[in-house]
């Protein structure tokens, strides 16, 4: 399946002012370019749409993290969910490239250097990058969250005791906004 230009999607600020996820797609191929710091905030919209390119046929991403001083867990167990996904697919692939010295100590603190391709310097951009509309409450965060955690240790069980609270606690604010 081809992925154009006219299936952009555009997205809002997230986190704080002057934070924002600018992505575009061309054939398989999805550039996300995260501006500012990557959290909780902007990870359910950059769930979202990583669901919906995959469903329509996009096979790689391209994650540039080059004005993204920081990561929580959180957005990086969305990372590791992306990747979960195409791998369970049996086709596919992250790249995060341009990661800064802070950045790459947390991906391979959490062994996530050995789910997706680190790479230090850019991989090329083709045309225009959108933002993704961010539209979420409060359970689709917590949800966020927890499926980010979850896949922080599916994809490295060694993780479990970094994220266990996290988890618990998560299940039970999960729990009680039913």
């Amino acid at each position: 399946m081809l992925l154009g230009w006219q299936q952009r999607r555009t997205l809002d600020k997230a986190m704080k002012a002057g934070s924002e996820i600018l992505v575009s797609c061309a054939d398989r191929i999805v550039r996300i370019r995260v501006e500012g710091n990557g959290s909780s905030t902007n990870s359910t919209a950059l769930k979202d749409f990583a669901k919906e390119m995959i469903r329509r046929g996009a096979r790689e991403f391209i994650v540039d993290l080059s004005n993204c001083p920081v990561m929580d867990s959180t957005f990086m167990g969305t990372l590791a969910g992306i990747s979960l996904w195409l791998r369970e697919l049996g086709e596919g692939c992250l790249y995060v490239v341009n990661v800064n010295e802070r950045n790459a100590e947390s991906v391979c603190s959490l062994g996530l250097d050995q789910l997706f391709n680190v790479r230090v310097s850019a991989i090329g951009e083709d045309g225009q990058a959108l933002r993704i509309p961010l539209k979420e409450g409060r359970t689709a965060r917590a949800q966020t969250m927890l499926e980010a955690h979850k896949a922080l240790i599916k994809a490295v069980p060694e993780n479990l005791p970094k994220f266990k609270d996290v988890i618990q606690y998560l299940e039970e604010e999960l729990h009680l906004s039913k």
